[in-house]
């Protein structure tokens, strides 16, 4: 597909960067030249140097001929209006970022009015990832399927744990409706398992499991269960506002701790019930004076990469919290994969995660419409469930004799509100949700699994 991308800051480049590797032909708008030319030496993209808003200047970068135009520049307002310009010169899919929490309340309303195709919102689906995660202790990362009923989770098995040395076959006796997808070594190596897998301590894996199995599992695994009920927030920016806002709204105390005073104002009057706390959260004794010790999870939320991993670091050190840290610009996964942070939040690479969802759901056959997808182990998994919506050479077929690819795993399917892990007899029906574990990336019809 041609896709023209209006901003190169973080969102933008990874964008364009995780489009291209599905093959999409990529136009990049942005005010800065030498941006502009950096971006297009490491990555094969066309450079448009202008306002986005310009009708000439979409014109130039071939909006009449795009399928899909991705606003994502620092202003609320310029997106909107790059989408509604280019909806009427073009009249192609948009999509924009949103990030302001009053224009996101009317959504609905805009989206209607401007004949947007997506609206994005980073910080409020890192704040609502933040959450899953506070609401399941022990697991690194959580994601959904089948609308909330199926939760792919990925945990660390643990020092004595009766996981240790256990063949994927024998993991049956541990409850019904598990499948354990992927396994990651210690040494970053990537399996899609099969049954003579054999796991260790120490193995990072992604299991499937119904959301009402999980505490029941993870207490025979020996991983943490108890119920967090108080949570410190270091820094008080938007991410911080939407998640202190929904754990308030499951009962669960926090705490901000924010330097700007003006900010700080602001959080106590739209926080009424949280703490807030006008201070350096890179303070020692500050930290301490608040009870990080006592906290049951402590959220990194700063401007600064590099101050985010310091506090989680020493939240490690003087505490047993849950950890969570926001990390935006670094990448350097290996390294930061081997130290203590906890679960890592990227803004950035969840709004990515959304698009290429509406990209794939854009592009794919009439029989089966991708209805979730995202990506696993520093991008080098991806989960993909699909809507099933019409007979083909995957229906019909038990699943033994379908002759899918090497690393493609089908991890569950959903029928008429039953979970169902597919043995060799299943077959996928009409109708059916399926959700498939692969290395690799860009499928767009569930026909793609087939070898």
């Amino acid at each position: 597909m041609k896709i023209i991308i209006a901003g190169c800051g973080k969102v933008g480049y990874t964008l364009a960067e995780q489009l291209l590797e599905e093959k999409h032909e990529i136009t990049l708008i942005d005010k800065q030249s030498e941006k502009l030319k950096s971006i297009s030496e490491r990555i094969d993209v066309n450079g448009i140097c202008g306002n986005a808003t310009s009708y000439l200047i979409q014109q130039e970068a071939g909006v009449k001929d795009a399928d899909l135009f991705i606003a994502v520049t620092n202003q609320d307002e310029i997106n909107l209006l790059c989408c509604l310009i280019a909806k009427k010169a073009g009249n192609c899919h948009t999509i924009a970022r949103v990030r302001n929490p009053e224009y996101y309340a009317e959504i609905g309303f805009i989206k209607e009015e401007l004949g947007l195709s997506l609206a994005i919102n980073p910080e409020l689906a890192a704040a609502s990832k933040i959450l899953h995660l506070i609401q399941v202790p022990s697991a690194l990362e959580l994601d959904t399927f089948a609308k909330g009923k199926i939760n792919l989770v990925h945990f660390t098995i643990p020092s004595g744990s009766c996981w240790h040395n256990l063949k994927l076959s024998d993991a049956a006796k541990y409850g019904p409706n598990l499948l354990i997808c992927v396994v990651e070594r210690v040494d970053h190596s990537l399996i899609i398992p099969n049954g003579n897998t054999v796991l260790y301590e120490g193995d990072s894996v992604s299991i499937i499991i119904p959301p009402y199995r999980m505490n029941s599992l993870f207490s025979k695994l020996g991983l943490t269960t108890k119920v967090i009920k108080n949570v410190m927030i270091a820094g008080g920016g938007t991410i911080a506002y939407y998640l202190a806002r929904q754990l308030l709204s499951a009962k669960i105390s926090v705490k901000i701790i924010e330097l700007n005073q003006e900010r700080s104002e602001e959080l106590s009057e739209l926080l009424p019930n949280a703490t807030i706390i006008r201070g350096d959260a890179s303070n020692e004794t500050l930290l301490h004076e608040e009870g990080l010790h006592q906290m049951d999870a402590f959220v990194s939320l700063t401007n600064y990469d590099e101050e985010n991993i310091m506090l989680s670091l020493y939240a490690h050190k003087v505490s047993s919290a849950k950890l969570i840290t926001k990390i935006n610009k670094i990448s350097f996964e290996n390294v930061i994969n081997e130290i203590p942070i906890g679960s890592i939040i990227s803004p950035k690479y969840l709004t990515a995660e959304y698009i290429i969802q509406y990209v794939r759901s854009m592009q794919n056959s009439v029989g089966s419409n991708v209805e979730t997808v995202y990506r696993l182990m520093d991008n080098r998994v991806e989960a993909v469930e699909f809507i099933v919506k019409e007979e083909s050479k995957v229906t019909g077929i038990p699943l033994a004799k379908l002759k899918t690819k090497e690393n493609v795993l089908l991890c569950n399917i959903l029928r008429y509100g039953k979970i169902i892990i597919p043995s060799g007899q299943d077959m996928i029906q009409v109708g059916d949700s399926v959700v498939i574990v692969t290395t690799e990336k860009g499928m767009d019809d569930i026909l793609d699994i087939l070898a």
